[in-house]
């Protein structure tokens, strides 16, 4: 969820009804060179407890030195990241690279609790590839460690996001009578209901929703609702415009004008999905490249959709 899960982003998901967030992944060699972008990576405010800062790395020194630079953001807990698959991550040995091997994971897990101040969580995979899918022991040898929660995918590395996740082994994680740290699964989730269901049939913690919220931050709203026994509501199209444009001005005030409408052009097709004729707002929507340009757009969805 790089460059999708940031600090306008998580606020607008904590308003909408997201018990617990996540920030972007940051590297950890970035922040212990001080690169801008990984520090504003893990802003956020008080309205966005209980939050994580989740880091990546390969290299044990690396990710020991940067827990002083993230521990002094205050968050909630540090959330190392063993499931990123892709290549320029696991093809370094850092996210599910690291799960060709495991002792290393685990024993760079154990020095990561050892040394902080923090709760330390992991966010992993079922394995590197389908005849190397230890989690089920994993997750025992993490807890063993002192890890305080454990979210898991439901695919290998070499998955990537291929095929769809295989719930089972994380539900076997859950009910595995040894396990007594929270568990958290994850993987296609597209809406409430799959939601619910997940955590219904596997009895999971909690549910991480990742890609689904893109551009609908309403799943928050609508996992909630179902989830005390209600009905969920119709979002309107004149809602749907009005949060966009929030978030598009909370994007500029963090990020500048250029990058934030380059990066929101991946949020509008889940804000205006499944809306009849609006091919006519898109192409605009993605091409145009100043505020001045985007606004009236908006005004403009807004008024033909009106009745």
């Amino acid at each position: 969820m790089d460059d999708v899960t940031d600090y306008p982003f998580r606020g607008i998901c904590k308003e909408m009804g997201a018990d617990l967030l996540i920030t972007e992944f940051i590297a950890s060699e970035a922040l212990n060179r001080e690169a801008e972008k990984s520090r504003r990576k893990m802003r956020f405010d008080e309205g966005q407890h209980p939050i994580g800062i989740q880091i990546f790395g390969a290299d044990e020194n690396e990710l020991l030195q940067c827990l002083e630079i993230v521990e002094a953001e205050n968050p909630d807990f540090i959330d190392i990241n063993w499931g990123c698959p892709v290549r320029k991550v696991a093809g370094k040995g850092a996210g599910s690279g690291m799960l060709r091997e495991p002792d290393r994971l685990v024993a760079i897990t154990a020095s990561l609790v050892r040394h902080a101040h923090l709760p330390i969580t992991v966010k992993t995979r079922l394995g590197y590839d389908e005849s190397n899918k230890p989690i089920v022991e994993l997750a025992e040898r993490l807890q063993d460690v002192g890890i305080a929660a454990l979210s898991i995918h439901g695919r290998t590395k070499a998955q990537m996001y291929r095929g769809m996740a295989d719930w089972t082994l994380i539900g076997e994680v859950k009910n595995n009578p040894r396990m007594h740290i929270p568990i958290f699964g994850n993987g296609d989730i597209t809406t409430a209901a799959e939601a619910l269901e997940m955590r219904r049939r596997y009895g999971v913690d909690g549910v991480l929703i990742g890609r689904a919220a893109i551009g609908n931050p309403w799943i928050f709203e609508q996992t909630q609702r179902l989830l005390r026994g209600e009905e969920e509501r119709v979002v309107s199209i004149a809602e749907r415009v009005e949060v966009c444009r929030r978030h598009l001005l909370a994007e500029i005030d963090f990020k500048g004008e250029h990058s934030a409408i380059f990066e929101m052009r991946k949020h509008y097709g889940g804000y205006f999905h499944g809306i009849r004729d609006f091919k006519q707002f898109r192409i605009p929507l993605v091409t145009v490249d100043s505020l001045d340009q985007i606004l009236p757009i908006f005004e403009q969805i807004k008024e033909f959709y009106a009745e």
